[in-house]
């Protein structure tokens, strides 16, 4: 009882993290809610808090920008199954960002448009990749903070998000090291553990067209 009552209050000042009661968590089932509830996703950055940097290339012509917005759609669903731990469907989505991906018109850009473009959309496919060859789902989860961030950053390089965006960041992802996802909900839905922990994380960019 006194454990619990400490590692509540400590919740109260530090509640974007996660990590104080992850061997209560993984020991005992029964202390889910409590771990869940140190890292409330409705808390939202300080306005104008930048985690990913990109140039802005949104003067680009529209094909570019439909093609990359495609990209983020399928980004989405993946997200969105890992969320429910459902291996077989991320395969299929992964494959889908592949193919997306890859039709993403480059040759209309120009300088460090288009080399831009080409290195961050090779991050994408690389990702993707890995994701659609394996089976586990640790395997798909270990790809996803690359994917995040190179789709993360061509959606805000290009302008090609036509809804609101959250870079949503679990403290004990990656073993403890931190990783971060893209979600359309403020709400958080941790794709790298599911319902383990489903709400561990914090918003820490919001994009907005």
């Amino acid at each position: 009882m006194k454990k619990t009552f400490v590692a509540a209050a400590f919740a109260a000042f530090v509640f974007t993290s996660c990590s104080d009661t992850k061997q209560e968590t993984v020991a005992e089932t029964g202390n889910m809610e409590h771990h869940e509830g140190m890292a409330h996703g409705d808390n939202m950055p300080a306005e104008g808090k930048v985690v990913v940097e990109a140039p802005d290339y949104t003067a680009a012509e529209a094909p570019v920008k439909t093609q990359i917005a495609a990209v983020v759609d399928n980004y989405l669903k993946l997200k969105d199954n890992l969320v429910a731990s459902d291996a077989k469907k991320a395969q299929e989505d992964a494959k889908a960002i592949v193919a997306a991906a890859n039709k993403v018109e480059v040759t209309g850009l120009e300088g460090e448009q288009k080399t831009f473009a080409e290195e961050r959309l090779s991050e994408v496919k690389q990702a993707a990749s890995a994701m659609a060859e394996a089976a586990e789902l640790d395997l798909q989860r270990a790809q996803l903070e690359l994917l995040s961030e190179a789709t993360f950053a061509l959606t805000k390089a290009f302008g090609a998000a036509d809804q609101t965006l959250y870079y949503q960041h679990c403290p004990m992802a990656n073993n403890d090291q931190g990783a971060y996802w893209l979600s359309s909900n403020e709400e958080i839905r941790n794709p790298y553990f599911g319902d383990q922990m489903l709400k561990c994380g914090s918003n820490e960019e919001v994009y907005k067209k």
